[in-house]
């Protein structure tokens, strides 16, 4: 069986969460902002819990709010996958650990201790707190063990390079932990759709060279910048979060570089994330879609395990 490591490896919703994902399609899908997430992917999420979505509208025209939240629970809590089944899922799919944050730093320690071999603590801090954040990312590493940090222009408006992330930055390369950028473009429909372009990225990289970087997402539909950040950076590594594997060997799909120049002269330089909630599909099946791409089998091996064990210092 091959081996994988999971650099955004969701952790199973719970029934709320599920639900909550749900009517964010159903109620809030004509509003500006995150609330367009729900018009992108809702009928993903509505395929999750097997509804049609003729039956939503249905739902929505014939019942009270109360009484379908009632429906929609009760359908939600059939499909809930507790940690134990998820780390079962996670044997059958090969996956030997994977990075994760459940909420905040506090509620990931929790999840991590619970199965340390099997998960990574990401954190996820707020730069407009200033050194309140910086302590905070500090304690998170040094006093919970968390293993990376999530600097997300996309939750927090702000652009990769900008000076508010500098000081995380900084602290970062001190603590010797890879720094995921957010790099592709947002469907938040109140911000710019470039505030994770990876040109911003250039700078960080530029002004931080021992810092390990993680370009995330793939930098679409600027996917030639994120090459020629990884060719002008030897420390910037680029993940395949948030995009279905089986969509970047589609010519004209805008991921002809990365398969070009990830299956030759980057390929120690691509690791692996399945995003698998975003796609309301099995992370197994993110990889084997992963697996099917047309690539060298040796090139294979190194985006789905060896790229992020020598990120994280072990090779």
């Amino acid at each position: 069986m091959v081996k994988v490591i999971d650099l955004e490896l969701d952790l199973p919703p719970d029934a709320e969460q599920l639900v909550s994902r749900l009517k964010d399609y159903l109620f809030r899908s004509d509003e500006k902002g995150l609330a367009n997430y729900g018009n992108v992917f809702g009928l993903q999420r509505a395929r999750a819990l097997d509804f049609t979505p003729d039956e939503l509208q249905r739902l929505r025209k014939e019942l009270s709010p109360a009484e379908i939240d009632r429906v929609l629970m009760e359908r939600a809590q059939e499909a809930v996958v507790s940690l134990p089944q998820f780390i079962k899922q996670m044997d059958e799919a090969g996956i030997e650990w994977g990075c994760v944050f459940a909420g905040d730093a506090d509620k990931t320690a929790a999840t991590v201790s619970r199965f340390p071999d099997r998960f990574k603590g990401t954190v996820i801090v707020n730069p407009h707190d200033g050194m309140k954040a910086v302590r905070e990312l500090e304690r998170a590493v040094k006093e919970m063990g968390h293993k990376c940090f999530y600097a997300s222009p996309f939750r927090f408006g702000i652009r990769a390079n900008d000076r508010r992330f500098y000081p995380l930055y900084a602290k970062a390369a001190e603590l010797n932990i890879p720094v995921f950028i957010y790099t592709t473009m947002t469907y938040r429909t109140d911000l710019p759709m470039d505030i994770g372009r990876p040109l911003y990225v250039d700078h960080v990289a530029m002004d931080f060279p021992e810092l390990k970087i993680v370009a995330g997402l793939g930098g679409w539909p600027w996917v030639p910048e994120v090459i020629g950040l990884a060719r002008r950076h030897k420390n910037l590594y680029i993940s395949t979060a948030g995009h279905r594997p089986k969509y970047l060997a589609v010519p004209g799909s805008g991921w002809e570089m990365l398969m070009q120049y990830g299956n030759t002269l980057l390929q120690d330089r691509v690791v692996f994330a399945s995003s698998w909630f975003t796609f309301s599909m099995p992370v197994k099946q993110v990889i084997e879609e992963t697996l099917a791409l047309p690539l060298k089998d040796s090139v294979k091996e190194k985006w789905l395990y060896h790229n992020a064990r020598r990120l994280f210092g072990m090779e």
